[in-house]
């Protein structure tokens, strides 16, 4: 069986079943165990399934139920004067030396316009923070790779995930769709969530960037819960209700 044989197989399979497992997919192709997940992944890179804990699920109703990620030139402009007030405040919490992980949110890339070149590790996603961090001597920027989002420009997907196994970061700066008291932090797409969900079991300290129109919010896959975060930086049009909570958690927040 050629390989292009052997996707088409796959999807088949996932999408009249609705989900499959690889130990299954491995005996009904006739192939090891370890090339099904290579297949996996490369067909999730390809937007053709979801790769599933052990297995892989169909997409065929995705459209329904994910929401598309908003244009980076959209997100960029959105809120603008709030997002480069949470930036700068959020680079007064960089230290000289500091290892920094920088998400492919429109604030990080505001903060990294706003870091001074000074001896620093950053690793990023995104491709705005990469370039703009490009003309800072002292600054080492390494990027993830991984499968191109166009819409945000960013790198996610398995590869990404990946290569972030290899590193420990002392902070990690990340934005997010929505903020919720209860249901925690949410982002309207799978595969953003999947890699913030990554960056944030791999820093000592994690810190939000959040402007106030995000609190309130629930989008369609969850991040993290609030409790895993230390610090949230955001904007003074946050409700004092919201601010309380905030402190009953314990969350230390910087109003800007």
């Amino acid at each position: 069986m050629l390989v292009a044989e052997r996707y088409e197989m796959i999807v088949g399979l996932v999408n009249e079943r609705g989900s499959i497992r690889v130990t299954e997919l491995s005996e009904l192709c006739q192939v090891t165990e370890e090339t099904i997940r290579r297949d996996l992944d490369r067909l999730e890179q390809a937007g053709r399934l979801r790769r599933s804990h052990g297995g892989a699920v169909s997409v065929k109703d995705l459209p329904q139920q994910q929401q598309p990620e908003i244009p980076y030139a959209e997100r960029e402009i959105a809120h603008a004067e709030e997002k480069r007030r949470i930036a700068e405040e959020a680079v007064k919490l960089v230290r000289p030396n500091d290892r920094l992980l920088l998400d492919a949110s429109s604030t990080a890339w505001y903060m990294a316009s706003y870091l001074p070149d000074m001896s620093l590790t950053v690793l990023t996603n995104s491709i705005k923070v990469a370039v703009e961090l490009s003309s800072k001597e002292r600054i080492e920027v390494i990027s993830t790779g991984g499968l191109l989002a166009q819409r945000s420009l960013s790198y996610v997907g398995p590869l990404a995930e990946r290569s972030l196994d290899a590193y420990h970061v002392d902070k990690a700066f990340f934005s997010c769709k929505g903020v919720h008291l209860e249901r925690g932090i949410s982002e309207a797409n799978e595969l953003q969530a999947r890699i913030k969900q990554k960056m944030l079991g791999m820093a000592d300290e994690v810190v939000l960037l959040a402007d106030a129109s995000k609190f309130g919010v629930q989008a369609f896959t969850q991040v993290a819960e609030l409790g895993d975060v230390d610090a949230i930086v955001t904007d003074k049009r946050v409700s004092p209700e919201t601010l309380a909570s905030l402190a009953e958690r314990s969350i230390a927040v910087r109003i800007v």
